[in-house]
């Protein structure tokens, strides 16, 4: 089964991908999709609220589908990836399965430092967590941590509503045991790593290691910033990575070496 997307800007121009994080979705890349209207912006939706039976999520299926999506829709054009977060993992997983298919990819706060103790009790803490999830007050404290506001805090807060404990409690398995993948040092795209400054330290230590596990790749800590900075600052994330996709000009910050 395919997976849902949204097409914007000129199809005739070079390819971006925006893929979003876990709970928010293809909404969160709005200020992205308005920006690069001068491309051919694609915004998959990982998750499938409606469909019951949706707890086998990985993150290399929808790296997998992703890609297929990309050789039907590239067709020789230039191909760029962004992703933030549980996207950005995903990311990762794409340039590493196809390592030359895609051009330039920008992996904004992606976790590949794995906890073993968060991953044990994952399943226990949603279980008793899971509640406050339609929990109005509770949802707007989690979203404060994404940056979301409140443009969009209705539709996250109809997106969290929305999700099935399995499905949830499968997509933290997920992104919580994640770790770079063997053939990531065989990417032969540009790549660029951020982090916030604010982000908790696994944060800065994953991006560290995407950095020194392959030569092609840069990384930035974003001054001021927690985990979301498309949603925090867009016009600062539009224009950085406009400038880093055509001249290859970092975003202010510190370099991470």
């Amino acid at each position: 089964m395919g997976m849902h997307y949204k097409e914007y800007g000129d199809l005739h121009k070079p390819l971006i991908l925006l893929i979003h994080g876990g709970g928010v979705g293809g909404w969160m890349w709005d200020k992205q999709v308005l920006y690069f209207s001068d491309y051919h912006c694609v915004v998959p939706e990982l998750i499938d609220n409606e469909v019951n039976n949706t707890s086998d999520f990985s993150i290399e299926d929808c790296a997998k589908k992703l890609l297929s999506l990309i050789e039907e829709k590239a067709k020789n054009k230039r191909v760029i990836v962004v992703g933030f977060s549980l996207g950005a993992q995903i990311a990762i997983q794409m340039i590493s399965l196809k390592t030359q298919l895609i051009d330039n990819a920008i992996i904004n706060s992606a976790l590949v430092t794995p906890s073993p103790i968060a991953e044990k009790w994952i399943r226990p803490l949603i279980k008793l967590s899971f509640p406050l999830i339609k929990n109005k007050s509770f949802a707007k404290l989690q979203a404060k941590t994404l940056y979301v506001d409140q443009e969009y805090f209705e539709q996250y807060y109809q997106d969290s509503s929305k999700i099935k404990l399995d499905n949830l409690i499968k997509i933290l398995q997920e992104n919580m045991s994640f770790t770079i993948p063997y053939d990531y040092s065989k990417a032969k795209c540009n790549i660029l790593v951020t982090v916030g400054e604010k982000e908790k330290s696994n944060m800065k230590k994953s991006a560290i290691q995407l950095v020194n596990s392959n030569s092609n790749c840069q990384g930035v800590v974003l001054s001021n910033i927690g985990h979301g900075v498309s949603l925090a600052n867009p016009e600062f994330f539009n224009r950085f990575v406009e400038e880093w996709i055509k001249d290859g000009k970092l975003p202010d910050g510190e370099v991470i070496n």
